[in-house]
């Protein structure tokens, strides 16, 4: 299995919650997860919180180049301006070994200049955008931000053709259901999914839209209702990949390896689908096949 989402540094604000690349690959272990994707976090105010920058990511990497694959991350407020360069640290970070960026985690609207200015720059550097989705801009939220509906995230897809971007977190993955509201976009709906909501219509339609399927808001979209999550998975065997959110020492809620795992055993997902999920897209869109 290859894991689109990790972390590594301190999570919270205590010093003991500190996880370490050893700790990571003990978990990775322990999951039967052979390579990960290690998202740096701690660039933007929103996140001082979480500290592990890129070039903490290129350092596990240095030491674990079999098992770690870097993510590069930047704020995109870095400069002030929708005409900050950012090629030449993208060109940088690229040729250290980078294959994409995030998680992107500023609270901005997820069509603002800023952040489009840093699409267009990751879409010509050849590096996919993994972005964490807010349901709104406001005090206590991290994650760039879209209304019910998604549909700055539709403007976003259509304006930059040319970039990747991979799909994460609560208002994200709580699209999954038409009938998602305002009470339940920014956590964990539960309960049957009465039909495909707007992830689903944007992930079948856009090409450059991937699924992170990490973390409880991953994990609860396709859990919530088995059938409909097994019929998702089927239908969007091309556009998932698979992903934990490991990033606190001895972490407990990984429960979507288990999933996948039985969901395959006993047939209700086929093998072609498991193993696109569960690696083979991530080889495709990050370039690893051979590596």
């Amino acid at each position: 299995m290859i894991d689109i989402h990790t972390h590594i540094g301190r999570v919270g604000l205590t010093p003991k919650a500190w996880l370490d690349d050893t700790e990571l690959l003990r978990q990775m272990d322990s999951h039967g997860i052979e390579k990960a994707v290690l998202l740096p976090l701690g660039m933007t105010p929103e996140c001082v919180a979480f500290r592990g920058d890129t070039e903490a990511a290129l350092e596990a990497y240095g030491r674990h180049p079999d098992r770690i694959i870097p993510f590069c991350n930047l704020d995109p407020r870095s400069g002030n301006s929708p005409e900050a360069d950012f090629s030449w640290v993208l060109s940088e970070y690229k040729a250290a070994g980078c294959r994409g960026l995030g998680e992107l985690t500023a609270n901005l609207p997820f069509d603002d200049p800023l952040c489009m200015n840093l699409y267009r720059h990751c879409g010509r550097a050849g590096l996919p955008v993994l972005f964490h989705l807010a349901e709104a801009v406001r005090y206590g939220l991290y994650g760039v931000a879209d209304e019910r509906g998604l549909p700055r995230l539709e403007r976003v897809l259509q304006a930059c053709p040319e970039t990747v971007f991979i799909g994460h977190a609560m208002a994200f993955w709580a699209e999954i259901a038409s009938t998602v509201d305002e009470e339940t976009r920014g956590g964990y709906p539960a309960g049957p999914v009465a039909g495909p909501g707007r992830t689903v219509e944007l992930l079948q339609r856009y090409t450059n839209l991937y699924g992170d399927l990490s973390a409880m808001s991953g994990f609860n979209a396709i859990s919530r209702e088995p059938e409909f999550g097994c019929w998702f998975l089927e239908a969007l065997q091309d556009k998932l990949l698979f992903g934990t959110d490991i990033a606190e020492p001895n972490q407990a809620d990984v429960k979507i390896v288990a999933y996948l795992n039985q969901a395959r055993d006993q047939g209700r997902i086929s093998e072609g689908c498991y193993h696109k999920v569960a690696r083979r897209n991530a080889e495709r869109l990050l370039g690893l096949s051979g590596v």
